[in-house]
């Protein structure tokens, strides 16, 4: 459904947002802009070009320009190029207007060379992507002509943040503050799994069929639904394995709050109990390693013991790792993965709703399905655009000396 959505936001649905970027780059590069939130530039001193102004500006009100430039002023957000695009006269359009605010998100690193011209020209695209992505994931039911997902839209131009509306469009609730951190634990994790994912390999590949050494050609939504093909119920469906493993450990044992330490739930009689039938779950384990762990899933068991919170399902994998070891099933201390991790803090963040019917079993499986895409979208369009500026026709290969940390 998504490849589908996606494959209809090709190149004509951001020509002109595109074009219009591209004029704003050079306009202002030639006017030394210092600074793309600079308000003491002035707009007036760019000069006039007749033959661009039909590329920022039409003939009757857009309601879409009027929505977003409206969403700006309520956000005390400044911009050069958005006071630019207002000061044409006539009415700015909505690709005009994207375009001004693509240009205000890439000028910094453009102008620090950290991003390429191309990279910057490919922001509006890559906006209308994300949009159409997030919005196509959610049922026809959940989009009205002035709400969505139950948001008002005008909410969602003026006060929401990207992480909002994406948590609601995911899970259809509002988030408690405790619930959009784990939120944002869950996307920072599942952006990326590192060189040579198969999510990747997908995305990489379309750069590479039409040819990244003319990087005009490559179709970025054609990229997108090569990530979406290339995942699946292994590579992005691990999530729920592990959900429906947790729900069916803990269907009976009375479980009201999987945040409260003083749950009452004997975890190591728990654990037992399924290692006696022990078969058909899989842990990864480390060769000659006594204890292993997951340096991903030690990094999120930190930093929520750092905040003081408690998770009961990431809590019952420890002791299940260690019964299992125990009972002496496995002769090594098995680690707790990073799909167990996914597995614990969604069904936390669901297991109320889950307890009072309003989240079913399969509404659980298409979260823990699309958790995954909305981060890994994110993390191909990087693997996207670094195949753009660095890759080779007709090759997907990174070689692993050219690969460092970057942030």
């Amino acid at each position: 459904m998504l490849a589908a959505a996606a494959s209809i936001v090709g190149p004509r649905s951001a020509e002109r947002a595109r074009e219009a970027t591209s004029a704003l780059i050079e306009m202002f590069s030639a006017a030394a802009l210092p600074s793309a939130v600079d308000e003491a530039f002035d707009v007036g001193a760019i000069p006039p070009d007749g033959s661009r102004r039909d590329l920022f500006v039409g003939a009757a009100r857009d309601a879409k320009a009027e929505a977003m430039l409206t969403g700006l002023k309520a956000r005390d957000a400044t911009s050069v190029f958005v006071r630019y695009v207002q000061s044409l006269g006539g009415y700015p359009t909505a690709d005009a207007v994207l375009a001004a605010i693509a240009a205000t998100l890439a000028w910094g690193p453009l102008m620090r060379k950290r991003i390429s011209r191309i990279t910057a020209e490919c922001v509006p695209w890559w906006t209308r992507l994300f949009g159409t992505l997030i919005g196509a994931s959610v049922g026809a039911e959940r989009h009205e002509a002035a709400r969505f997902s139950g948001i008002p839209v005008d909410d969602i131009l003026q006060k929401r943040s990207l992480t909002d509306v994406a948590y609601v469009a995911l899970l259809g609730l509002e988030p408690e503050a405790a619930n959009l951190f784990a939120f944002q634990t869950l996307v920072g994790l599942l952006l990326t799994n590192g060189p040579g994912a198969i999510s990747a390999q997908g995305a990489k590949g379309a750069v590479s069929a039409d040819g990244p050494e003319t990087p005009e050609r490559v179709q970025l939504n054609k990229c997108l639904v090569g990530f979406l093909t290339h995942s699946g119920f292994a590579h992005g469906g691990n999530g729920y394995e592990g959900i429906a493993f947790l729900l069916d450990q803990f269907r009976d044992a009375g479980l009201k709050d999987p945040t409260d330490a003083r749950h009452g739930v004997d975890l190591q009689a728990l654990a037992m109990r399924y290692v006696e039938e022990y078969a058909r779950y899989k842990y990864p384990v480390f060769k000659d390693r006594p204890v292993n762990y997951d340096p991903r899933e030690v990094y999120v068991r930190e930093l929520f013991d750092k905040r003081g919170e408690y998770n009961v399902f990431h809590q019952y994998y420890h002791a299940l790792v260690k019964a299992l070891f125990e009972a002496g099933v496995s002769r090594n201390v098995y680690c707790v993965n990073i799909d167990a991790v996914i597995a614990a803090l969604l069904l936390k963040m669901l297991w109320q709703p889950y307890r009072d019917g309003a989240f079913s079993e399969r509404a659980l499986e298409t979260a823990a399905f699309t958790i995954f895409l909305y981060p890994r979208m994110l993390g191909c369009a990087a693997e996207v655009d670094d195949h753009i500026n660095r890759g080779r026709n007709m090759d997907t290969r990174t070689p692993a000396s050219q690969c460092r940390f970057v942030a």
